[in-house]
C-alpha cells in the first residue's frame, strides 16, 4: 500500500499556492452558478404573479442552502425557510410561496439527476472506473428521473399527485393546503408555461457554468483531465452529496479520491479538491445561516 503520512501537506500546498487571480475567478464562476439557481425561482414567482427583489431573493436561498447542508439528508430540509421567508417578509401567500418552491425543487431535481444519468453512461461507455460501476448503476441513476419528471407532467395535465397522497392517508387539514398550491401551480403549466420553460432553460445553462467551475478548481490543482474524466468526477461528488450525511461529509472526500485513483491520479489531487469544494460550500452556508438569522429577526414566526 502507498505511503499516505505526506498527502496532507501536499494538499495544503496546492491550495496554498492557488495566486489571486484563480480565486477570483473561482468566486466570478461561483457567483454566476447562484444567479443562475437564483434565477429559476425568481423566474417561477414571477409566473406566479409575484415581482420579488432578485438579491433578497438569493439571500433567502442561501439561507435554504445552509439549513440544508448542515442537516443531515440529501440535501433537503431548506426548502421551508424558503416559503417562510418570502410569506412573512415579501407578504406572497403560503400557497403561491410553496408552488415556487415545489416546482422550484422538482426543476432541480429533474436537471440533478438527468446529470447523473448521463455521467454514469459516459463513465460506462468509456471504462473509466473499470469494474467499479456496472449497467445495474445506470439503470438506478435513469429511475431517479422518473419521480421529478411524472410529478411535472401530472401537474401540467391539471392532476394533484401530493393532495391525493395525503387525502389517501387522511390528513385532510395539509390536502387543503398542498391542493391549493398544487392549483397555482397547474395553473402556471397551462396558462403560463414560458415560465416554466425558461427555468429548466436556465437550470440547464447553470449546470454547464457548474461544469466550467469544476474543470476550473481540477485545473488550478494540477489536474489534466479529459471532459469525459471531468464529468465522471464530478458525478461521483453529486452522488456524494446524495447520501443521508450533512454535507456529503466523508463521502465527498472518499468519492474524489476513489475516483480519481481509479482513473490513474494521485489521492492528494481529490482531497484537494474535495477541500476547495469543502471551503465554497461551508463559507457559503454559514452566510446563509447569517442572513437567516437577520431576516427573522425582522418578522415574527407565526404557526
Amino acid at each position: 500500500m502507498k505511503s499516505r503520512k505526506w498527502v496532507w501537506p501536499v494538499v495544503g500546498w496546492g491550495i496554498a499556492l492557488l495566486v489571486l487571480w484563480q480565486l477570483a475567478a473561482l468566486v466570478v464562476l461561483n457567483g454566476l452558478v447562484l444567479l443562475g439557481l437564483n434565477g429559476r425561482w425568481h423566474i417561477l414567482l414571477l409566473g406566479l404573479g409575484y415581482k420579488l427583489p432578485f438579491w433578497s431573493l438569493l439571500g433567502h436561498r442561501l439561507a435554504a442552502f445552509g439549513v440544508s447542508y448542515f442537516t443531515p439528508g440529501p440535501q433537503f430540509g431548506g426548502e421551508p425557510v424558503q416559503v417562510l421567508l418570502v410569506e412573512r417578509q415579501h407578504g406572497v401567500p403560503r400557497s403561491a410561496a410553496i408552488a415556487a418552491v415545489s416546482l422550484d425543487k422538482a426543476v432541480e431535481l429533474l436537471l440533478n439527476f438527468g446529470f447523473l444519468a448521463f455521467g454514469v453512461l459516459l463513465v460506462l461507455q468509456n471504462g473509466l472506473l473499470g469494474e467499479a460501476v456496472r449497467e445495474g448503476t445506470a439503470v438506478w441513476t435513469t429511475l431517479l428521473l422518473l419521480p421529478p419528471t411524472l410529478y411535472l407532467w401530472l401537474i401540467w395535465r391539471g392532476r394533484q399527485p401530493v393532495s391525493w397522497l395525503l387525502r389517501l392517508v387522511k390528513l385532510g387539514r395539509w390536502e387543503t393546503a398542498v391542493s391549493t398550491s398544487e392549483t397555482q401551480m397547474t395553473t402556471l403549466c397551462q396558462q403560463n408555461p414560458g415560465a416554466l420553460l425558461r427555468a429548466i432553460a436556465i437550470s440547464a445553462l447553470t449546470w454547464g457554468v457548474m461544469i466550467a467551475e469544476f474543470y476550473a478548481m481540477a485545473s488550478f490543482l494540477g489536474l489534466s483531465l479529459s471532459l469525459a474524466q471531468l464529468i465522471a468526477l464530478l458525478t461521483a461528488a453529486r452522488v456524494a452529496f446524495l447520501l443521508p450525511l450533512p454535507g456529503g461529509l466523508g463521502t465527498l472526500e472518499a468519492s474524489q479520491v476513489w475516483a480519481l485513483e481509479l482513473m490513474g491520479f494521485h489521492p492528494a489531487a481529490g482531497l484537494g479538491l474535495s477541500l476547495l469544494i469543502r471551503l465554497r460550500d461551508v463559507s457559503l452556508g454559514l452566510l446563509g445561516l447569517w442572513w437567516m438569522g437577520q431576516r427573522l429577526k425582522m418578522v415574527w414566526i407565526r404557526p
